[in-house]
């Protein structure tokens, strides 16, 4: 897209006393696709050629008529509407798209870090459905920063510290009926809820939590030995699941990996001037921003969340000097992070602007909200699970899976069991509560995961029937229909989408993307005959189905989606 507004730039540059380069970027997609392609306002022209924007754009279209690759050129107002020609379309992106492959609509390597802080679940705790949307918004945004030439760095900051887990211990060795080589996370979990309901308004229950926490502070050898194998428990059992999402991290630096640094923080902060007291304890004054003081130290010398997240802050920024730290974490912790931003940002003024908080709603399941002090808690296995063997009936039921090889129909139950869950989650506006519906997301034609993976697997089988590898070049004026059109106009924005969705922090853009185009090729193939039509036509629609089908399978693994080629 962004070569035919260089070249309808370059040809109104002369007339318009704007460079070229500003032309381009005022160039924009019409709100109604039946008004053109491309749009151009005149109204910042005004001023500097002291007529009306209607006439401008009435004058400069005269200029734009003669231009090859423009099939129609109209007047709107104070808009100049262009119509491009299909087969200059076609020209343009189908031999970009073979070419360049898993690559279109990449950057080169800039030499720059970014580190994306995302999952981060508690040790001692099951996986839940409630840690979905960090783990696969992070994840999503790792493969688009990659994309885009970033080094994005992935790390999962474990809540592996913490009075909770001194609940556990306690909870451990007041009730605990099974060795230590025999515990798993799920039977933690019942401890942890199992101490909670019985120590609400016990103080010395809640005494014995605390001086289990203080123990493992202090080094105690049974503290530690059973906080090792509760967090090895933990991690066997975090890692397991991130395997089936297809999620990996370059680092599993939680809580714990800072305390040795935590006073060193203190110390810097306080060399800098900003650390007062306040009741005894030591925090920084945020008033002048109109929000809490932060507070890095009680009174009685414990430190909290905001001490070990600066240090933890500071670490990443000395040791990996990244361009932007991304934190994926729930819109409950808005706050926390505004604080720890501006601590940061006093503390090191060059820092400033390279913390970003990527907040997001709840995630539910249309039977209600998930909790884990109550024990109420969705495991993200079990929503796995069914997720698979509701995919196998709904494909068994839908006669879907005659195109598989033997033994083949349980990886394709898991693949689009996990496209159900993923897009469920991604194709929604991260700020906003996501409500997951199963017979919802695994409709093979509703606005769901499993419809893009099926329209990608149906285009893998057309190009299989075709017997013949696809052409390396067609004759592209066999590209005219306004379906064909269509979709090849969708083809040239795949790259902007991308760079959208990375500067927001939103895949949700890429996501929604994806539909629109399986929608579109859906159209044309549904209208237009590819195996059957005549060679000049048939080279031209296989070369697009081809196009159509290497989008897909890109787009579906930036966000994280596997891509059967068979369902």
């Amino acid at each position: 897209m962004q070569s035919f507004k260089n070249r309808i730039a370059e040809a109104l540059a002369p007339h318009s006393g704007l460079p070229a380069e500003k032309l381009a970027a005022a160039l924009e997609t019409p709100p109604d696709a039946t008004m053109g392609d491309l749009a151009f306002p005149c109204f910042a022209l005004a001023k500097t050629l002291r007529k009306a924007p209607q006439a401008i754009a009435a004058e400069l279209a005269s200029h734009a008529r003669g231009l090859d690759f423009v099939e129609e050129v109209t007047v709107a107002g104070a808009y100049l509407n262009f119509r491009l020609a299909a087969k200059a379309v076609a020209t343009e992106v189908l031999p970009r798209v073979r070419r360049e492959g898993a690559r279109y609509g990449s950057r080169p390597a800039r030499g720059e870090r970014i580190v994306v802080d995302y999952s981060s679940p508690n040790i001692a705790k099951p996986f839940s459905i409630g840690h979905l949307r960090s783990t696969m918004v992070g994840h999503a945004l790792v493969e688009h920063l990659k994309h885009l030439g970033w080094d994005p760095i992935g790390i999962n900051h474990l809540g592996d510290w913490g009075t909770q887990f001194g609940m556990v211990m306690a909870g451990f060795k007041l009730w605990g009926d099974r060795p230590l080589d025999k515990v798993d996370v799920r039977y933690l979990l019942d401890v942890y809820v199992r101490f909670n309901k019985e120590s609400k308004g016990d103080k010395p229950m809640e005494e014995l939590a605390r001086e289990w926490f203080r123990k493992l502070e202090a080094g105690d050898a049974e503290a530690r030995q059973l906080w090792d194998i509760f967090r090895e428990v933990s991690l066997e059992e975090a890692r397991r699941i991130y395997a089936r999402l297809g999620v990996e991290f370059q680092h599993y630096t939680g809580e714990s990996f800072y305390n040795d640094r935590l006073s060193d923080t203190i110390a810097r902060l306080r060399k800098a001037g900003l650390l007062v007291e306040s009741q005894g304890a030591q925090v920084v004054d945020l008033e002048a921003h109109k929000l809490p003081p932060c507070l890095i130290q009680k009174s009685d010398g414990a430190t909290l969340y905001a001490t070990r997240d600066l240090s933890a802050a500071i670490y990443r920024m000395e040791s990996y000097r990244p361009a932007r730290i991304l934190y994926v974490v729930g819109a409950p912790q808005k706050m926390h992070f505004q604080q720890l931003f501006l601590v940061l940002e006093k503390l090191e003024p060059a820092w400033s602007g390279r913390f970003v908080h990527v907040d997001f709603g709840h995630y539910r399941l249309a039977e209600g909200k998930m909790a884990t002090r109550t024990g109420n808690v969705v495991f993200m296995e079990d929503v796995l699970d069914r997720g698979v063997e509701m995919a196998r009936k709904i494909m068994e039921a839908a006669e879907r899976g005659g195109d598989l090889e033997a033994g083949q129909d349980a990886v394709v139950a898991e693949q689009v069991a996990l496209g159900a869950i993923i897009f469920g989650d991604l194709s929604n506006d991260r700020v906003k509560d996501v409500v997951f519906d199963w017979e919802k997301a695994l409709d093979f034609k509703g606005d769901t995961g499993p419809y893009i993976q099926y329209t990608r697997a149906r285009i893998a089988s057309i190009l299989r029937k075709a017997a013949a590898p696809v052409p390396e070049t067609a004759d592209w004026s066999q590209l005219a229909s306004p379906e064909e059109k269509a979709a090849m106009m969708l083809l040239l924005k795949f790259p902007q989408v991308v760079e959208a969705a990375a500067a927001a922090n939103k895949p949700s853009f890429t996501a929604n993307y994806l539909l629109e185009l399986a929608r579109a090729f859906g159209r044309f193939y549904n209208l237009h005959p590819v195996l059957k039509s005549e060679p000049a036509v048939r080279d031209a629609r296989l070369c697009l189905c081809d196009a159509v089908g290497t989008v897909l399978e890109l787009g579906l693994k930036l966000l994280g989606i596997p891509v059967p080629e068979r369902m």
